[in-house]
């Protein structure tokens, strides 16, 4: 048995955004599993490199502030005369910050805006700018279950997942009648290394494995699978959606 060849995304060029590690390295390996050359992006030179050595087949980086609009356009442009037309785009560039809202610093609200949804639209712009003129092209947009739901202590990072997810839609009627696709992934709880802190938390993280029919915290690989549906031909109908990859924790009350 072989894999459906509307999933085949082998020879595509993908650009992830934020990966240097946790959910956006591990959606790099799968797109680098799947055949396509991948671009590493993020500030940290020596992290990407040591990123980039971890995984299979062609993989780039390109180092550039995804919150600094010259500096996107430049990178872009860099990175597509480096590598070629990108093809796939994730934005998965964020940051959590926690404190009570009435705590929250005017320079925090404006550092997690600017990282997890200005971001979005600067990198989103200058890819789309290319993909439209090409007729063709995949965004997929990482959002989160806060783009639905919140809990005390996180609102500033949920007001920007939801903003996310409408700016998702308005990508998807601005550049869909273009050939291309926006999308959103939104994770629910996954364990990784920033989150290890609430892993360990024995009350926290019994009260998700309670609130999530899985039973459990997700893993960074629950996510792949989304993320090659939304980056092939098999999603090419599929246009402003939201895929929640959460256990189940949505759905529930």
């Amino acid at each position: 048995m072989t894999a459906h060849p509307l999933f085949d995304i082998s020879g595509r060029t993908a650009l992830v955004t934020g990966s240097g590690r946790g959910i956006g390295l591990a959606l790099a390996r799968g797109l680098a599993e799947a055949g396509c050359t991948v671009v590493l992006n993020g500030r940290d030179t020596g992290r990407l490199a040591e990123a980039a050595a971890e995984l299979p087949g062609d993989v780039r980086t390109a180092v550039f502030d995804v919150t600094d609009g010259p500096a996107v356009a430049a990178g872009i442009a860099e990175a597509e005369e480096r590598v070629g037309p990108l093809d796939i785009l994730v934005n998965n560039a964020g940051m959590q910050l926690r404190a009570p809202l009435l705590e929250f610093t005017d320079r925090d609200w404006h550092r997690i805006l600017d990282t997890n949804l200005t971001s979005a639209f600067l990198v989103g712009r200058e890819a789309a700018g290319r993909m439209t003129e090409r007729g063709h092209g995949k965004i997929i947009n990482i959002c989160s279950l806060q783009s639905e739901v919140v809990r005390p202590g996180i609102a500033p990072y949920a007001a920007t997942k939801g903003g996310l997810k409408m700016l998702t839609k308005g990508m998807c009627a601005d550049w869909g009648p273009y050939g291309v696709q926006v999308n959103g992934l939104g994770p629910g709880y996954i364990e990784t290394e920033l989150t290890r802190p609430l892993v360990t938390d024995g009350e926290f993280s019994a009260w998700v494995r309670r609130r999530t029919p899985a039973g459990r915290w997700g893993l960074p690989r629950d996510l792949v699978g989304g993320l090659l549906f939304l980056a092939s031909a098999a999603s090419d109908f599929v246009n402003g959606q939201m895929l929640y990859v959460d256990g189940g924790m949505t759905s529930v009350l």
